[in-house]
């Protein structure tokens, strides 16, 4: 049955920054589709936005999986929802030396934030052009800018996300449809404890960590805009003013210092 209402899909809308998006989004009325793995937080989640006044539809989805994202796509379809807006922020890391880490880990990020990305991309950008409008804003990061030791594979992903997304921004700039990248620096969340990155000395300072709220206001403000890009934080846009000057060996011997752990001896 066709449903005569929009949604904003949010991947990873659960917690963190896509949590944060969610309220961002509900709060200025917009009908939400979150879509995450945790069906108990996925329950929470739904409570505590509806109450905002929106219709929230939740999905249990595991985007790590190879075909989660074609499968969201095709019950968000066989549902009937109209998704005007799709938020990508799904997207997680490890950390460690690359030596080191696990590498059906590392490519099952790579399936999350790349692999995933592509297809929910692709897919709902096709329902929008055939609509004549939409939005997409994809969670890039101030990763994306800099080469990062102890995040090799992140920082990569990120790398791929925000080229991405710059080059569908201009096939479709005549199409009326706005893609956006926002792109938040170190942000206090659960990212880290799933990176298992508690022992990096970028996060034993839980003052210098953006707020989440503050990350998702910019975000939805900039896709409302219009804006190409979004770099959270004056702090954050400092880094990457800097990285478009600085050469990446220099770039990325200072992440070094800022990522490795607070025990780490030279």
């Amino acid at each position: 049955m066709k449903n005569d209402l929009k949604y904003t899909l949010i991947t990873g809308g659960t917690s963190g920054i896509g949590y944060e998006l969610a309220r961002v989004f509900a709060s200025n009325g917009h009908n939400l589709i979150v879509v995450a793995r945790d069906e108990a937080e996925l329950a929470r989640t739904k409570s505590e936005i509806s109450a905002l006044g929106v219709d929230v539809v939740t999905i249990t989805k595991d985007l790590f999986e190879a075909d989660a994202a074609s499968d969201l796509h095709a019950q968000v379809r066989d549902a009937g929802y109209d998704v005007e807006i799709l938020v990508n922020n799904a997207g997680q890391g490890q950390y460690g030396l690359f030596k080191d880490t696990d590498i059906r880990r590392e490519l099952a990020i790579v399936q999350l934030n790349i692999s995933s990305l592509i297809v929910l991309t692709k897919l709902f950008l096709q329902d929008m052009l055939e609509r004549g409008e939409g939005k997409i804003l994809n969670l890039s990061s101030i990763a994306g800018k800099t080469p990062g030791p102890w995040q090799s594979v992140y920082h990569g992903t990120k790398a791929f996300v925000q080229s991405f997304t710059e080059a569908l921004r201009r096939e479709v700039k005549d199409q009326n449809i706005t893609v956006t990248a926002l792109l938040p620096g170190a942000t206090d969340t659960d990212f880290f404890n799933k990176a298992d990155m508690q022992e990096s000395k970028m996060v034993q300072d839980k003052d210098k960590l953006s707020d989440p709220a503050d990350v998702a206001k910019d975000g939805y403000n900039a896709l409302m805009a219009g804006d190409d890009m979004v770099v959270s934080g004056f702090k954050n846009k400092m880094t990457v003013a800097m990285s478009g000057v600085m050469p990446d060996s220099m770039q990325a011997g200072q992440l070094d210092k800022q990522q490795e752990p607070v025990n780490q001896t030279h």
